[in-house]
């Protein structure tokens, strides 16, 4: 029964056993992981293209039956046309169809369209180690797909169009390898659906992609439908402030948003927004952030009633502003 020294040849095997069975389980992890990579890589590279145009280059995914692809909106930066290359071999001009810098996104179309539209999901549904596919073209190497995960969720990106100056909400970060050309390619979670369009690489290991939510689909719909993105405005500016304890738990909301400037005029001042407000709500949304009321000034906000509750002197105020189109 027992071995030369006195060690159970018992022991020997179910050592041999249990090394055995991790042995096994990490093969059939890495298999499952190798499995998911591949599947993306096969349902998406199809639909992701190489843009080049003059001075620049970058990547873009079909997101139409039609042709029409997303990418961002530094990648097609003061272009018009450019030329599409495709993992089949199909190399098409295209078009831009609009812009959006204040988001980061843009739209372009093809001339021969023919690539699968790859499906689009929700970001707001990722959650931080979720493992995530970035497919593009990086340094020129076409049909490039590295893996990663969730770094981090609600990260803020500045985005500047003009003199205007815009937070990029919701941010996606991930450790997926990027380079440059990598932006305007597909981020996907492990179902092969769009979640993010890649758009920065910040060093060291970084990545940032911009969700695709609700936001941002409003955004595409207005880039395909008008080629271009109307924004609303207020006229107010404010930053992030606790609510008295009673008040927070009675609304279920821990902060709002301190109103620090009101323009002359504006929307917000004819509807009697002063300094030193707290909003609380705006169209019955929650409003504890910058970001938040940047969410619900799209195009349709635009000349249309927009209730907002604030808090004044500890005493709940309702008002009515109808906000205008941002010039």
């Amino acid at each position: 029964m027992f071995a030369v020294g006195g060690r159970s040849t018992g022991i020997n095997l179910a050592a041999q056993v249990v090394d055995l069975v991790m042995n096994t389980d990490e093969s059939e992890a890495l298999d499952a992981y190798s499995r998911i990579v591949t599947g993306v890589a096969s349902r998406l590279l199809p639909s992701v293209a190489a843009l080049s145009m003059r001075g620049g280059a970058g990547s873009a995914v079909t997101f139409t039956d039609d042709g029409f692809l997303l990418t961002n909106a530094h990648v097609v930066a003061g272009a018009t046309t450019g030329s599409a290359a495709f993992a089949d071999g199909v190399d098409t001009p295209f078009d831009v169809v609009g812009a959006d810098a204040l988001s980061d996104l843009a739209v372009v179309r093809v001339h021969h369209p023919g690539a699968p539209a790859a499906p689009l999901g929700d970001a707001d549904d990722l959650r931080i180690g979720q493992l995530v596919v970035a497919l593009g073209n990086p340094m020129g190497l076409a049909g490039s797909v590295t893996a990663g995960v969730v770094s981090g969720l609600g990260r803020s990106l500045p985005a500047r169009d003009g003199r205007r100056i815009r937070v990029i909400d919701n941010v996606i970060q991930t450790d997926a390898a990027l380079n440059p050309g990598n932006s305007g390619g597909a981020l996907a979670d492990s179902t092969g659906h769009v979640v993010g369009i890649n758009t920065a690489v910040a060093g060291y290991g970084l990545g940032l992609a911009v969700p695709i939510n609700e936001t941002t689909r409003s955004i595409i719909g207005e880039l395909v439908a008008t080629g271009r993105v109307r924004r609303a405005w207020l006229g107010v500016a404010g930053m992030p402030a606790p609510l008295p304890p009673n008040l927070a738990d009675r609304l279920g909301q821990k902060q709002g948003l301190r109103v620090v400037e009101v323009v002359p005029g504006s929307p917000a001042g004819l509807a009697g927004i002063y300094l030193g407000d707290l909003l609380l709500t705006a169209g019955g949304r929650p409003i504890q952030s910058v970001q938040a009321l940047q969410r619900l000034m799209l195009g349709p906000a635009i000349g249309v009633d927009l209730p907002i509750t604030l808090l004044r002197r500890n005493a709940l105020v309702d008002v009515m502003a109808l906000p205008t189109e941002l010039r």
